[in-house]
């Protein structure tokens, strides 16, 4: 598990415009050294502006994005298109403009097809469960670049606060029921899907972000702030605005 480290940008604009950047520079790295990379996507206004800023940066052509498998930490269990699914934003701010390979990016089921939410968690959990290499040591793959949008209870990806879900410690994927942020029902990875990326970035903007940020980082419980329970196995970043910073104690002025 890898300690957390903190890097302050002065807005959300320069926020998301570094974290593309940042995001480009590791893919590459990583393909050249192995052939190919894996990232999970976050949803919500910050995870959404870092993929449309990597759309209009020249730098992304620098990315083999053939051999770049696309998976996703959450997803709202709502019909396909749906412009509240995080594949739907996704999809309009960056994927549609990249070429990348159909069969190597991994939406989450959508609620428009025969199965239930448990039975599309499963089905997820298998799919990752197929991606698996001998060197992953894990149920699921290693994923290189691991980005998480954090709420202001602190949730991160659909695991919420004493909510069943973050409990769960065999599953990698579970259907989320009751969510107190709408809409009720989700799909989720789980902490050990989470904590088996090698590199975990938490991308927050925002000052109503900053209490749970602070939370997060001062040694609170997983239970009660799930963004404290997920590490990178090599790298644990913490990638924020100065109003979600706010609160860091060693950061105040």
């Amino acid at each position: 598990m890898s300690r957390p480290e903190v890097v302050v940008h002065a807005n959300a604009e320069l926020l998301a415009e570094a974290v593309a950047a940042r995001l480009v520079t590791r893919l590459v790295d990583v393909q050249a050294s192995k052939g190919s990379a894996s990232v999970v996507l976050t949803g919500g206004g910050i995870g959404t502006r870092t993929l449309a800023a990597l759309a209009k940066t020249p730098a992304r052509d620098a990315i083999d994005w053939r051999r770049l498998d696309v998976w996703w930490g959450d997803e709202r269990f709502l019909p396909s298109g749906d412009p509240e699914r995080n594949e739907t934003g996704a999809r309009r701010a960056l994927l549609d403009q990249v070429p990348v390979d159909p069969s190597r990016v991994h939406p989450m089921p959508a609620a428009d097809g025969a199965e239930d939410v448990e039975a599309a968690a499963e089905r997820y959990a298998r799919e990752l469960a197929a991606a698996v290499r001998p060197e992953d040591h894990a149920p699921v793959p290693a994923f290189d670049v691991l980005m998480l949008g954090v709420g202001p209870d602190g949730h991160v990806a659909s695991l919420f606060p004493e909510q069943p879900a973050v409990y769960e410690d065999e599953r990698s994927v579970v259907g989320v029921h009751g969510a107190p942020k709408p809409p009720p029902t989700r799909i989720s990875l789980t902490f050990p899907a989470l904590n088996s990326a090698r590199e975990v970035w938490f991308l927050v903007a925002g000052e109503e972000k900053a209490g749970a940020v602070s939370l997060a980082l001062s040694g609170a419980g997983p239970i009660q702030v799930p963004a404290a329970g997920v590490h990178g196995r090599h790298r644990t970043l913490w990638l924020l605005d100065r109003a979600a910073a706010r609160d860091i104690p060693h950061l105040s002025p």
